[in-house]
This record gives C-alpha cells, sequence and structure tokens, in this order.
C-alpha cells in the first residue's frame, strides 16, 4: 500500500492548535429515565485544528519558509479538499518508544502497531518508521521483520511461546480536509494568515 503524501511541515504553524477525539456513540432515552448506550467505535477518530502564518515571498520574511503560501495552498489543491487523505505527522505525539505488541504463541506471525494514552491503547494510524523491534528486550535484525502498512509488524518466524513483543516506531495520522475550501488572509504585503485549518482522521485499519 503506497502511504499517502505528508502534509507540509511549515515553521509558521502557530498557537493555538486543537486535537479533538471522538466517538460515535447510539442513546436511546426511556420514559423511566434509564438509557441504553452503544458504542459504534472501538477507537476515537481525531479532528485537528491548525493556524499558519505564511509568506508568498520567496526572498523576504526569513522566519517563514519561502513561498509557504504556495506550499500549503498547492497541497490543498492536490489533495483537492476533502476528496484524498494525507499523513500528518503531529509535533508531539509521533513516537513510540518500547511499546509492548503482544507475547508471542509460537504461531502468530503478525502484531498490530499501538501507542498507549494514560489506560488506554489503541492502533496508530499509520507507521511512518520502525526504529527497532525486541523480543524479550533483545533488538532483532531487521531482516526478521517487515512493516505492512498502515500498522502491521510481520516477522518472518513466529515469535516462542510466552516472548514478549516490543517496538520503538515513528507514526502519523492518517487525515483528510474538513472543507472544500481554504480562507486565507494577505493582512500585510506578502504576508499571510489561516487562521482554521480543520482536518479529521480517517480509519486505516479494519475493526474499530
Amino acid at each position: 500500500m503506497t502511504p499517502p503524501p505528508l502534509l507540509p511541515t511549515l515553521p509558521g504553524l502557530s498557537w493555538s492548535r486543537h486535537k479533538k477525539p471522538g466517538f460515535a456513540t447510539r442513546v436511546a432515552s426511556h420514559v423511566s429515565g434509564r438509557e441504553v448506550r452503544v458504542p459504534l467505535m472501538a477507537y476515537p477518530l481525531y479532528e485537528f485544528e491548525a493556524k499558519y502564518g505564511l509568506t508568498s515571498s520567496a526572498t523576504l520574511f526569513s522566519g517563514l519558509q519561502a513561498n509557504s503560501l504556495q506550499s500549503l495552498m498547492g497541497f490543498f489543491l492536490q489533495m483537492q479538499g476533502q476528496a484524498n487523505t494525507f499523513l500528518y505527522v503531529d509535533p508531539e505525539d509521533n513516537a513510540i518508544i518500547g511499546q509492548f505488541l503482544g507475547d508471542g504463541d509460537g504461531t502468530t506471525t503478525a502484531f498490530q502497531l499501538v501507542r498507549p494514552l494514560g489506560g488506554f491503547v489503541e492502533p496508530v494510524s499509520w507507521v511512518t518508521t520502525i526504529n527497532n523491534v525486541y523480543l524479550n528486550g533483545t533488538v532483532q535484525s531487521s531482516s526478521t521483520y517487515s512493516l505492512a502498512t498502515p500498522n502491521m509488524l510481520n516477522f518472518t518466524t513466529a515469535p516462542g511461546s510466552g516472548v514478549a513483543v516490543t517496538a520503538d516506531f515513528g507514526f502519523a495520522f492518517n487525515c483528510r480536509f474538513l472543507d472544500d475550501q481554504m480562507d486565507i488572509e494577505e493582512f500585510m504585503s506578502n504576508l499571510w494568515r489561516l487562521d482554521s485549518m480543520k482536518f479529521r482522521s480517517v480509519k486505516s485499519w479494519l475493526g474499530g
């Protein structure tokens, strides 16, 4: 599976940023006051909102990437608004060290790459790099495993029964824009601002 393109990383990304995990729950209320709640999703979708300072100049405003307006607008046009997906690397949520993936049973060769959030564990959206894989704490040769996108670690030989499988890896969120328009304001010559760019994660794996 070919990875979607990466959202450009631009120095004009500014505060504040928003990140909203969300579920879908069917709620049926009864006249007695009691409720029946049925969760429709095991894992959340994440909605993001970002703000940018941008420049259309190739030479001015050294604190901003040259032609950053063209870079971000061009990317939005390539995605055709909501139509296509892209990978977003969250600046503060993109890597896991020593993540436990499960215990071997001598038969299973595929392990889903997951991450913890407090007491909650969920599959990562899209793995970008696998840095190390360990069996019972021992680093394994990269020739003994492979990445099956978006988020599965496959071994050539199944880990033995009771062997702990852990990994260090980087990940991104597979997303789409939430709008087919982008409103960018030029507030000074060659200086632009994008006050709200919203996008949402999409499911990259089966189930959940």
